[in-house]
């Protein structure tokens, strides 16, 4: 499917699912209702984005089946993250990679940190990388002095999401934000933009995202910041909505430039989009 008129642009965290799929047995959440592939690409077109990325619903566990579904029937048009054991095989990592995924996510609310040091979890961290792909970390601010420097130190691409997750009670005065700023210096590191209703009340959605949206953008710069709607708002629909997602983010990064920047030369980056059109 060709892009918008006006060139590229990427939503960099959407899910995509149905009620009746086999449910991960430990989990946060329960979908009541369906997140399909035709509503998400409507939304696409509808607000002029020309990419997405479909990230693996924690609810899902490791079962990549409907994710891979979804790449496969949008093809070229959609990347994945997908969450995968620690043990999988090789050949299980190279089929998502032909089916579009380009990165693996931990969603660590609520769970111990794995142990990276084991000789699984370097093993799969090596294909990860072979393969160009990323980490996505998903996970409290506060937690993430615990598990970065593993990931640096196996020579991982790190995506952090929302924000950096800061404890709403502290923002960016939070000393795991103040330490995610600084991993700007890795080079290594990127941050998405997207669901501040997980950080602040709907009401500081705009002012509260705003606030840390700028102190990355200082540090990381757009190079290394991404969008995303985070589409359908899990748990959070009565608080959000796709409009009102980009709505947020152009209050956040009002200069033109720089929004280019972070929803289409950095996202088709990292995520190995084909025919790169920025």
């Amino acid at each position: 499917m060709p892009p918008p008129a006006h060139g590229a642009a990427v939503d960099t965290h959407a899910h995509v699912f149905r009620q009746g799929l086999a449910l991960a047995q430990v989990r946060r959440h329960t979908p009541d209702h369906d997140a399909t592939l035709a509503e998400y690409l409507a939304l696409l077109d509808a607000h002029g984005l020309s990419h997405g990325v479909l990230v693996q619903p924690s609810f899902l566990g490791t079962d990549n089946s409907y994710l891979v579904q979804a790449l496969r029937a949008a093809r070229g048009r959609l990347r994945g993250v997908a969450v995968v054991a620690e043990d999988i095989a090789e050949t299980a990592l190279h089929d998502l990679a032909e089916a579009g995924v380009a990165g693996i996510r931990l969603n660590l609310i609520g769970l111990d940190l794995p142990s990276l040091q084991t000789p699984a979890w370097q093993t799969l961290l090596a294909r990860v990388n072979a393969l160009g792909w990323h980490v996505e970390l998903h996970v409290q601010a506060a937690r993430l002095p615990d598990i970065v420097p593993a990931l640096l130190a196996a020579g991982c691409r790190i995506v952090v999401d929302h924000f950096g997750r800061p404890d709403p009670a502290l923002g960016t005065a939070d000393p795991g934000f103040r330490y995610l700023l600084q991993q700007a210096d890795s080079g290594r590191v990127w941050v998405k933009l997207s669901a501040p209703y997980r950080n602040w009340p709907a009401s500081a959605c705009a002012t509260s995202g705003r606030e840390a949206a700028q102190r990355l953008l200082a540090a990381y710069t757009p190079e290394r910041l991404m969008w995303g709607s985070d589409w359908p708002h899990t748990e959070h629909r009565h608080l959000a909505s796709y409009p009102a997602a980009t709505q947020w983010r152009d209050a956040w990064i009002d200069d033109p430039a720089q929004r280019r920047v972070l929803l289409a030369d950095t996202p088709l980056r990292l995520f190995q989009f084909q025919g790169d059109e920025s």
